[in-house]
């Protein structure tokens, strides 16, 4: 089994990063109530006083004044998912899985389209709340771990040096830098 970051790694961007500005273009009556709260929670995190998870979920929080996520969703990944990388294209397996920081909900309908498996953050569609931690550290390996119990991944790829924890796990871990491959930087392995 190989393993894969998704945002910047697989697909060229951030993806919620891109579903926000995709959906504030569209749905700007949905977003804008809820940026003055967003802002507040930047700085916040900027001057490290929140967590990751409080942010996200802030930035999340336009979702509550949306209808059928499901459809919005499907329709932004049909005008996102050329972003995905042809060199992953090239050397995709079966056995693949993507682990993701990104919210499962966002990511679910193009794991479905390229036929991968997903471990993702958890996150109420309708709320934005996220029901457990952000998939993301050493959260990664504990899923991975939760979900395939005794599994082994043989390469890991990731486009940041915040998942050496996954990198340490496998046989071979890539960094990844616009589909440029280079070998996991040896001190980050110890």
């Amino acid at each position: 089994m190989n393993t894969y970051d998704f945002d910047k790694t697989i697909y060229i961007n951030d993806s919620s990063a891109d579903f926000f500005k995709w959906c504030f273009l569209r749905r700007p009556g949905a977003v804008i109530p809820t940026l003055p709260r967003t802002l507040i929670k930047a700085l916040l995190y900027a001057a490290k006083r929140i967590e990751t998870k409080e942010l996200k979920e802030q930035v999340f929080s336009f979702l509550c004044n949306l209808e059928d996520v499901d459809s919005l969703v499907e329709c932004f990944w049909q005008e996102k998912k050329q972003g995905i990388g042809d060199w992953y294209l090239e050397r995709r397996r079966a056995d693949d899985l993507v682990i993701s920081a990104s919210p499962e909900f966002l990511l679910k309908p193009i794991m479905r389209e390229l036929g991968l498996a997903l471990i993702a953050t958890p996150m109420d569609k309708t709320t934005g709340k996220i029901p457990g931690e952000n998939c993301h550290d050493e959260e990664k390996v504990r899923r991975f771990y939760e979900e395939y119990p005794g599994a082994h991944t043989e390469e890991f790829y990731s486009d940041s040096l915040t998942d050496s924890p996954m990198a340490k796990i496998a046989d071979r871990a890539y960094m990844v830098n616009k589909g440029s491959l280079s070998p996991w930087p040896e001190e980050y392995l110890k």
